[in-house]
């Protein structure tokens, strides 16, 4: 059923209209805002109720979310365009629904909303049938999918910002080794920007001086080969001072397994023990340390060199 196929039952003109929204409203954001603003502006006097459905419910039809049922239904009620909040919505309209909060028209977006069947059914075609469907129109270019993604891509950034203000990393949920390398890569993308401008000033100089092109890119290469050299020595330092304090600990860790089997009397040969603060192996670290030739001294180098 189209929009313009959608029969209308006339308002009440004797009360304000009861319009009905409904959503997920995770991570409230200005589309949600306006499609609020929309329904609240359906008619001239409107009263405008919305629905907004618990964690429960969410979660066994759509997925997980980023706030929390309290935390929704709270952002809902500081929108200006909201008269009431309605907790626990209904994740399909029936008339009984209806019925019990007097509502006169249901307020979305045209697209189809899939039920609970699974079959692709929609969930506002009970209140397009009756009449009393009113549409709104979505805002292009934002989503709470497409705010989850833009995180979940700079997701190391978040981190690193949030240890520099004094998280730990197992508030953060990171890892030693991930702790590590996330700062050692940092480090490295601030040198790349070093060397970037270090050739740049060297570009400017050979071209104030006259200098062949072939000359200077020379010598630029030159320098910057053999800084890189010194950084890649230090990162292989550091990466050897992870890996020993890993092994360390391990070690420490076996020897007491071992003293508390020898007290009581046990050697259990299948028993194993896994250290949760230290999720990856000395391998798996200098596989993910080396795994972006972006980062890798050694590539960049090559790099450099080509251009």
């Amino acid at each position: 059923m189209t929009s313009s196929t959608i029969p209308h039952l006339p308002p009440p003109e004797d009360r304000p209209v009861r319009v009905y929204a409904d959503g997920i409203y995770d991570l409230f954001h200005f589309g949600h805002a306006r499609s609020l603003e929309q329904a609240k502006k359906s008619f001239p006097n409107t009263y405008l109720l919305v629905g907004c459905c618990s964690d429960a419910v969410t979660h066994k039809y759509k997925g997980k979310t980023v706030m929390t049922e309290d935390e929704r239904y709270e952002s809902l009620r500081h929108c200006k365009w909201v008269d009431e909040v309605i907790p626990d919505a209904p994740w399909v309209i029936n008339q009984e629904f209806l019925d019990k909060n007097k509502i006169d028209f249901v307020a979305h977006d045209s697209l189809p909303y899939a039920d609970t069947s699974g079959a692709a059914n929609d969930v506002y075609e009970f209140v397009k049938a009756v009449g009393r469907f009113k549409e709104t129109q979505r805002t292009e270019g934002i989503s709470t999918s497409d705010l989850i993604m833009r995180i979940v891509k700079d997701y190391n950034q978040y981190v690193l910002r949030n240890l520099d203000r004094g998280y730990s990393r197992k508030e953060l949920g990171v890892s030693y080794v991930k702790e590590k390398r996330l700062r050692v890569n940092r480090r490295l993308k601030t040198l790349q920007e070093k060397v970037k401008e270090q050739q740049e000033k060297i570009q400017t100089v050979a071209k104030n001086a006259g200098m062949h092109r072939n000359e200077w890119v020379e010598n630029a290469d030159r320098m910057v080969a053999g800084f890189l050299e010194m950084f890649e020595e230090g990162c292989h330092k550091m990466g050897t001072a992870i890996r020993d304090r890993i092994q360390e600990r391990l070690r420490g860790q076996q020897s007491s397994d071992d003293s508390f089997l020898l007290q009581n009397g046990k050697d259990d040969e299948n028993e194993e023990y896994y250290d949760d603060e230290e999720e990856e192996s000395d391998e798996e670290f200098y596989e993910e340390y080396f795994d972006d030739d972006e980062l890798n001294p050694q590539n960049n180098g090559k790099d450099m060199n080509k251009k």
